[in-house]
């Protein structure tokens, strides 16, 4: 399977990063399956540079059979609402999946997410508005484990 991230650098090695706002999965590596997704990142973060990378890797799936993984369905159900909102909300939260695969939040889904979080939507509203929403994939790499089943392929660069 071919994965990519978009970046305002070349990353050959990933790494597991702790960011410094809360993030749907957690800690670690993002990719996606959609290089429009990471093109898209990268143009959003363009602000003083004028180019970007959308780094390619290989996964290697066989590999990825021993670790602890974690699947969400698209369209996403309770279980990824209650994982992204505990991720977003609880200070402190934390889970010992090598995985996580499932949906991105994009700016639609986090204006429905605020929606919910304010209680102006029930939990089955919003996984309701979901329903409607096309959403791109994601897949963390929250350990060292996980990472040893990714591959540096390539590096594609991304002007403004």
């Amino acid at each position: 399977m071919i994965l990519f991230h978009g970046s305002l650098q070349i990353v050959r090695e990933p790494r597991i990063l702790v960011p410094t706002r809360t993030l749907d999965y957690g800690s670690g590596f993002y990719t996606t399956t959609s290089e429009q997704q990471a093109r898209e990142w990268v143009l959003r973060k363009l602000s003083n540079s004028d180019i970007g990378y959308i780094n390619v890797y290989v996964f290697d799936e066989q590999k990825a059979l021993a670790l602890d993984r974690l699947s969400f369905d698209n369209p996403p159900g309770e279980d990824w609402v209650d994982f992204v909102h505990a991720n977003r909300t609880q200070r402190g939260f934390t889970h010992n999946h090598d995985l996580v695969y499932g949906p991105v939040a994009n700016d639609r889904v986090y204006a429905a997410f605020a929606l919910y979080e304010q209680g102006l939507l029930s939990k089955q509203e919003l996984i309701a508005e979901l329903k409607t929403y096309k959403l791109i994939d994601q897949m963390l790499f929250h350990t060292e484990k996980a990472l040893q089943t990714l591959t540096f392929s390539q590096v594609k660069e991304v002007r403004v």
